[in-house]
């Protein structure tokens, strides 16, 4: 018999989103079952229910289209990770309340679609009985079992032409440009667009910085008749012995906005230098337009895995991809780990061999 499955979007939006809702919603009419799609995060599920159906003649152009068609959220009772990413366990009745709505949409499995912290209610789901599937999405890159996530690639894309638009700027004006991307305690963005952007700084959570050590960089480069320097910073980018820098402050049930980094450390270079410094914050353009080749092509892999998942009623389980294969991975152990720039990797030491300051030298 066919069968019927929900899929939701949590967490915060990014491009790739459609393209799973695409690909799980053909995956499935493609074995006779319907797709339902649960309208603005987990809260749909819950009564007054919000949903849509997800026919097959409805998925023309989703999958060059950015956001989701879903809609989705980060904040209120579905919160698993508050302050700087501390777990938080939802209470017995909103998971009950939970249960009855999956069941009075005649759900058979629930595809849910997102990062550390929305995989973290899909694994509270699973310990309490609901037969449910991840995917995993962020643009940060930080969610363990898998080599790459979804959102990650088009959010370097538009760090990286960021870089390479400044760098005419910074050299027309002789000026010191921080840029502040996302990336949250991991710095794949900023070392990944850095390296492809030239950027002479890199600044990541992974390695604490030290403020004389970027100092000492700009005037290597001012000795060297380089009057500029492009710094990449991370948002959750610190001195040694120093905290993140926060955008408001703590509220409940939600995690901490990280952001201002760029324009402390601006501040802090123009005045121990006496160049004039200039901060950008990329922000949410890193999460919206359309999804690169790369995303889509992974974001319509994981959701046909994911519906394969289902059919083989392998719950409970994350997809995630090798580098060779799309296999699928206890959640337990994906939310368990933050995947995070590792200091003797590839990454840092072909920053280090190009002469890329990374704050610690």
């Amino acid at each position: 018999m066919g069968k019927r499955i929900g899929i939701v979007t949590g967490g915060g939006d990014c491009p790739g989103l459609n393209a799973v809702i695409r690909a799980v919603a053909k995956s499935a009419w493609r074995r006779g079952w319907e797709t339902i799609g649960i309208v603005g995060g987990y809260e749909g599920l819950l009564a007054p229910q919000c949903t849509r159906p997800l026919a097959y003649q409805e998925l023309d152009g989703l999958l060059v289209r950015g956001g989701t068609i879903l809609g989705t959220a980060n904040r209120g009772r579905f919160s698993a990770k508050v302050g700087h990413g501390e777990m938080r366990q939802l209470p017995r009745e909103l998971l009950e309340e939970t249960r009855r709505g999956f069941d009075s949409l005649g759900l058979d499995a629930l595809v849910t679609v997102g990062g550390d912290g929305s995989l973290t209610i899909a694994q509270q789901f699973h310990e309490f009985g609901l037969p449910v599937v991840g995917v995993p999405k962020t643009i940060d890159n930080d969610v363990g079992g898998t080599v790459v996530t979804f959102g990650f690639d088009s959010a370097v894309h538009c760090a990286t032409e960021a870089l390479d638009r400044l760098h005419s700027t910074a050299e027309s004006h002789q000026r010191i440009m921080v840029l502040e991307v996302m990336g949250r305690y991991a710095g794949w963005i900023a070392i990944y667009a850095g390296i492809a952007g030239g950027a002479d700084v890199i600044l990541i959570p992974e390695i604490p910085y030290r403020l004389d050590s970027v100092i000492g960089k700009i005037r290597d480069r001012e000795q060297q008749g380089k009057h500029y320097t492009m710094i990449v910073v991370a948002e959750g980018a610190r001195p040694e012995n120093g905290d993140f820098v926060t955008a408001a402050g703590a509220q409940a049930n939600r995690e901490t906005r990280l952001g201002g980094i760029g324009a402390s450390l601006a501040a802090q270079l123009e005045q121990a230098t006496g160049k004039e410094a200039r901060s950008v914050v990329l922000g949410h353009l890193q999460r919206g337009g359309s999804p690169t080749n790369m995303d889509r092509t992974l974001c319509t892999m994981f959701g046909a895995k994911a519906v394969e998942l289902i059919a083989e009623q392998a719950f409970g389980q994350m997809v995630a991809f090798t580098g060779t294969h799309i296999v699928g991975v206890p959640l337990r152990d994906a939310i368990g780990t933050l995947r995070t720039v590792p200091r003797d990797g590839a990454y840092v030491w072909t920053a280090r061999s190009l002469g890329i300051c990374l704050g610690d030298h």
